[in-house]
C-alpha cells in the first residue's frame, strides 16, 4: 500500500470511530459534505479541485489524499489538478508550494492504482 492510500485507511478508521462517539455530528457532517460536492452550479469535479486547493493551503494531509483521490474518481486530468495547485500557491505562499509536491504526488498515486 503506497503512502496515501495508507493515510486515507488509517484516517478512514479513526473516522469511524468518531463517529460512532459522536454519530449525530458525523452524520450531519457527511451529509454537508454531500451537499456541497454535488453538481450545481459548479460540477463536482470542480468543487472537489476547489476542495484540494483548500487542503493544500490548509496543510491537511488526509484532505488531500480523498480529494485527490476523489478527483481520479471523477476523471480529473493532471493538467487540472496543476492549475489547480498553481491557484493554491498563489493563495498560500510557500507553504502551499510545499503542499502542492503532496497534493500532485497523492494524484499521481491515485492514477496509478487506476490504471
Amino acid at each position: 500500500m503506497t503512502q496515501y492510500q495508507e493515510s486515507i485507511r488509517k484516517i478512514g478508521h479513526r473516522l469511524k470511530g468518531l463517529s460512532e462517539a459522536i454519530p449525530d455530528v458525523m452524520k450531519e457532517f457527511h451529509g454537508l459534505h454531500a451537499a456541497a460536492l454535488a453538481d450545481g452550479a459548479l460540477s463536482e469535479k470542480t468543487k472537489e479541485l476547489i476542495a484540494l486547493a483548500i487542503g493544500v493551503a490548509a496543510r491537511c494531509e488526509g484532505c488531500v489524499a480523498f480529494h485527490a483521490q476523489a478527483l481520479v474518481r471523477l476523471g480529473a486530468t493532471r493538467a487540472e489538478v496543476e492549475e489547480t495547485l498553481g491557484v493554491a500557491i498563489l493563495m498560500g505562499g510557500g507553504p502551499s508550494a510545499m503542499w502542492a509536491t503532496e497534493a500532485l504526488a497523492a494524484f499521481d498515486e491515485f492514477i496509478g492504482q487506476k490504471s
